[in-house]
């Protein structure tokens, strides 16, 4: 497990994947700052699903799931989107935008953490300097914002509890014996989600309900159509086809770029220590994204005298 073999189309998905999740997180701190939580990411999921659906229909993808594998199907929903889309949109609202991106990242540490504990899993050298780095950017993204966070631990550690989820769910979605593709696993799965969010939202915030304004409508439609319509979806096609490791450490920009774009439009302060970490994630990424090192040729045979 020294490298992960990532083709032409995975690494062009990577990348949009990357822009637009990382774009996302000051534009979803917008709309949760102005409209109840629990009902964006619900309406922008009842939304997304018209778009997911179609792009499912016109791949002619099959979305049967035999009746024996819906158990499986239930647990994967909860570890891989349940607990991360209510505990992250929640803890959000109460975060910077850059910074609960950073502990949402924390994620292939505790990858890392889950593999080795839970499936036997061994790093190479090379994958363990890659979450080591990982985890000291995660660190020096948090440097300036652990007084902050300290007055509201209930939503750093609702980012941190939804990270170690999401990892979970990571490693069970590699592992997972249901024969159906992909897209439909993750069809019914934001099905299953919606039908959540919308009943937590009616449970908790209806009294709050009212019109979302021109510029939260348009943060719903960007998650709608961008996230729930192609990023959710093209996470767990990378998470399902390559190993927990390769693909956690590999979207490691996202919170860089979340800071950034924090920075830029939400005038969240950087330091010097957000451009450290930026190279440690650069590392993190390149531990799985670059070819391993080919093995060194045979000894040529002695020749005869």
């Amino acid at each position: 497990m020294s490298g992960a073999h990532f083709s032409a189309r995975q690494l062009v998905l990577l990348a949009l994947l990357t822009l637009v999740w990382g774009l996302n997180w000051p534009i979803m701190k917008f709309g949760v700052t102005h409209f109840p939580p629990l009902s964006f990411r619900a309406l922008s999921m009842w939304l997304g699903l018209p778009v997911l659906y179609l792009a499912v229909r016109a791949m002619r993808i099959p979305l049967a799931i035999e009746r024996s594998q819906w158990p499986e199907l239930a647990r994967l929903t909860f570890t891989n989107m349940i607990v991360w889309h209510v505990l992250a949109i929640v803890s959000v609202q109460a975060l910077s935008s850059g910074r609960a991106a950073i502990l949402g990242y924390t994620m292939p540490v505790f990858s890392a953490l889950w593999g080795m504990a839970l499936f036997g899993q061994r790093l190479s050298g090379r994958q363990l300097a890659g979450v080591a780095a990982a985890a000291i950017g995660v660190a020096l993204l948090l440097w300036h914002e652990l007084g902050r966070m300290a007055g509201k631990p209930w939503a750093a550690g609702g980012m941190l509890v939804s990270a170690a989820v999401w990892a979970l769910g990571t490693q069970q979605l590699r592992r997972t014996r249901m024969t159906a593709p992909t897209l439909a696993i993750v069809f019914w799965m934001t099905v299953v989600t919606t039908l959540v969010m919308t009943l937590l939202a009616a449970a908790f915030e209806q009294p709050r309900w009212q019109m979302p304004s021109p510029e939260v409508w348009a943060t719903i439609v960007f998650n709608a159509v961008l996230i729930f319509g192609f990023a959710q979806p093209v996470w767990l096609y990378l998470a399902r086809a390559l190993p927990p490791v390769a693909s956690t450490l590999s979207v490691m920009l996202i919170p860089v770029l979340g800071t950034l774009s924090g920075a830029w439009w939400l005038n969240e302060q950087l330091h010097w220590q957000d451009f450290a970490a930026i190279v440690l994630m650069l590392a993190a990424i390149a531990s799985v994204l670059l070819p391993a090192r080919a093995a060194a040729p045979a000894q040529s045979a002695r020749p005869s005298t």
